[in-house]
């Protein structure tokens, strides 16, 4: 039997994918959307010794396996797979072994770009060492990815007729209106970026803005930015941790995109440095990504999920927030944490905040993420050249699977406007126009 066929028999025999094996066997549907093809025997050691999602990422990163196709309908198929721990049928290990020998199941080294941060979870350090991993990996590779603007986190489409970069105008546009922003108010945006929020915000709003990030690339960027429109009175971009912020009261205070990084042995500590630094009556967005809640079941199985959720919530544990992805974990977003919108807003009301808007953009984020893979596609060779190919491989792979888990709901994001009402007064106005 040709090794493709015990590769296929090995994934369950039903895969929705053509498989193809570096001896030049083929197995599997003929009219398959995609194909799954193993260049080596380290691809294959890979999948055969860490089975489970974590095999197939690292035999990709490691470009040892493809998925060859139209990438989203690829995982889309992918994703009828099991790819737990258990994916491997054991009655086809002997065969494959009569392929391969022995050495197949020891697993080869992770590759080079796989994360190791040490120290505390989200300490000071290790927060700067994880958001260095992600951000500071080149300027150049990211104006590729995301366009002109350089803006992260998911854009507001009208239509997806509409441009990337109008739909990244109308985002930061739609969080200015949120905030009210005035002339002569003054901002704090955390976890700033390369500084489009704080440049959109002085431009057209008139403030004076602080935006600080963790990583000394986006830090460098922004100040250039911000000092090529002639802004820099009035914008001031730091690299400093938001725990470290001293100088409030703020008018307003913007978060996109920085939540994730902040876990749920943090939160508590962020709410309420954001709430100090804030100005009675002045308004927070919190713009993060976020997970479903827990579906409660039938039975025992209901109460202990359930249970689970309130114990893991009393004792402040990464039970229900840590991104157990492999791919997200290892290669991506280390120390990632999703919290359901659900819990953020009890967290917010719990310490002082008036929630007064929630709003979810899910399919945005799909839109969002499917016009910067098609970016990294059409750049695909310069962004090999400035980053390497595992590098630009695990964020062509990590953004197409985002955008399928949007699409399917999977994840997904929300903007909860709050505010610091004192004495009962929000200033807000009875019917917001945003």
């Amino acid at each position: 039997m040709a090794l493709a066929e015990v590769l296929y028999q090995l994934l369950g025999g039903a895969v929705p994918l053509r498989v193809e094996a570096y001896d030049g066997s083929v197995a599997g549907p003929d009219d398959a959307k995609g194909r799954l093809v193993v260049r080596s025997r380290d691809g294959l050691a890979y999948i055969v010794s860490r089975p489970g999602e974590l095999g197939i990422v690292r035999a990709y990163v490691s470009g040892q396996v493809d998925l060859d196709g139209d990438l989203f309908a690829v995982l889309e198929e992918a994703s009828k797979l099991d790819l737990g721990p258990r994916m491997l049928d054991p009655a086809a290990v002997p065969k494959l072994l009569r392929h391969t020998g022995l050495g197949v199941l020891r697993s080869p080294a992770p590759p080079p770009e796989e994360a190791r941060l040490s120290g505390g979870l989200h300490t000071r350090s290790r927060d700067r060492a994880a958001v260095s991993y992600h951000y500071d990996v080149s300027n150049d590779f990211y104006r590729l990815v995301l366009g002109p603007s350089m803006v992260y986190s998911c854009a507001v489409w009208s239509s997806p007729e509409d441009t990337l970069e109008e739909a990244q105008a109308a985002k930061l546009d739609l969080i200015c209106r949120k905030l009210d922003l005035r002339p002569g108010m003054r901002l704090l945006d955390v976890g700033c970026g390369w500084g489009g929020l704080v440049l959109h915000a002085a431009q057209h709003y008139g403030v004076d803005a602080v935006g600080i990030t963790l990583s000394s690339e986006q830090a460098g960027l922004a100040r250039e930015r911000v000092a090529a429109a002639g802004l820099s009175d009035r914008i001031e971009i730091r690299l400093q941790d938001y725990r470290d912020v001293t100088d409030g009261p703020f008018d307003a205070i913007s978060s996109v995109g920085m939540f994730e990084h902040v876990g749920r042995n943090r939160m508590e500590e962020y709410v309420r440095d954001l709430y100090r630094l804030l100005a009675p009556q002045g308004r927070l967005l919190n713009h993060a990504i976020s997970r479903p809640g827990y579906p409660q079941g039938d039975g025992r199985l209901g109460q202990t999920k359930a249970l689970a959720r309130r114990l893991a919530t009393a004792v402040g544990s990464n039970y229900t927030s840590r991104i157990d992805s492999a791919l997200m974990q290892r290669y991506v977003f280390p120390d990632g944490e999703l919290h359901e919108v659900g819990v953020v807003v009890s967290m917010l009301q719990e310490n002082g905040f008036e929630v007064r808007h929630l709003e979810s953009i899910r399919e945005h984020y799909a839109l969002t993420l499917r016009h910067w893979v098609n970016n990294l596609e059409a750049n695909w060779e310069a962004a090999v050249d400035e980053v390497g190919e595992a590098r630009a491989r695990i964020w062509r792979l990590y953004m197409a699977a985002s955008a399928l888990n949007f699409t399917q709901g999977g994840i997904q994001v929300q903007q909860v406007l709050a505010v610091k009402s004192t004495d009962g007064v929000s200033g807000m106005p009875l019917r917001p126009a945003f």
